[in-house]
């Protein structure tokens, strides 16, 4: 079975261009904009829409996309709500779309129906961040038995274990480019070039690198040694900071075309 990540990057791959994978916190500011938001960066050039499952306690995040969680949270916005919102942009759009989830709500929800459902509703992919490399096994094999791909998350840290962390992974690597938490950074400190090649000693996948890109510049300076770019926090905060949804809207549509006439 066809998915749409490696299509959209074989696709991308031939025209000479990255994917621009985006970021957003399902529920904020609630769910009905949230499918909004994502109809204006498909439209706006996004090749990929990556949707963050809100949860209390989330360790990879920084204060931008914690803030962002909390808000939905208080909206009341469940699993099922998030489900439905894939399945109106099917209706629209084969978009790859992935799922980023921490592995407890996963394993509340149950792993199984977790993942028969977001097949169902229409995900290609799982990145789970704090998915413990003993319970990858099982994950693994439902994430394959439903035809979804299981996204690995590797750091600048992980050298000796980016062999394991790549091994039966699928559609993508994504590379974190620096240290720490999620969040808007001045500039990436990592030897990006060096780092990148060192994962691409383990796997033919293709690479995207986030965590911390929030400006056609960095982009720019970084996709000659990746596949993809993927902009979370800096879409979270223009939506934190917009007085009204119009607004929203248009910083939204004009951000991620200023990124992705770079790529």
């Amino acid at each position: 079975m066809n998915n749409r990540i490696d299509m959209t990057f074989e696709r991308l791959k031939k025209e000479g261009k990255k994917a621009l994978i985006a970021y957003i916190t399902a529920g904020d500011p609630d769910i009905e904009t949230t499918a909004e938001l994502i109809f204006k960066m498909i439209g706006a050039g996004a090749d990929a829409v990556e949707i963050g499952v809100p949860y209390s306690d989330p360790l990879a995040d920084g204060p931008v996309i914690q803030r962002a969680s909390a808000r939905a949270l208080k909206n009341g916005t469940r699993i099922k709500d998030i489900m439905k919102i894939v399945e109106m942009i099917r209706k629209n759009s084969q978009i790859p779309i992935l799922y980023l989830v921490y592995y407890n709500s996963v394993f509340i929800y149950g792993v199984e129906r977790f993942m028969k459902e977001a097949y169902s509703a229409g995900v290609d992919g799982i990145i789970i961040p704090d998915l413990p490399l003993e319970e990858r096994g099982e994950v693994f094999e439902l994430t394959k038995k439903y035809g979804l791909h299981l996204i690995p998350l590797v750091a600048p840290t992980s050298h000796g274990r980016i062999k394991k962390i790549v091994k039966n992974a699928g559609g993508f690597v994504y590379c974190v480019s620096s240290t720490g938490v999620t969040g808007e950074r001045e500039r990436i400190e990592t030897d990006i070039k060096s780092y990148l090649e060192e994962v691409t000693k383990y796997t033919g996948l293709p690479k995207a690198v986030g965590f911390g890109i929030s400006s056609p510049e960095m982009a720019r300076n970084i996709k000659d040694y990746c596949e993809g770019i993927i902009i979370g926090s800096a879409i979270v905060s223009i939506i934190e900071k917009a007085s009204t949804k119009e607004e929203m809207l248009e910083k939204i549509d004009n951000f991620i075309r200023s990124i992705k006439k770079v790529l």
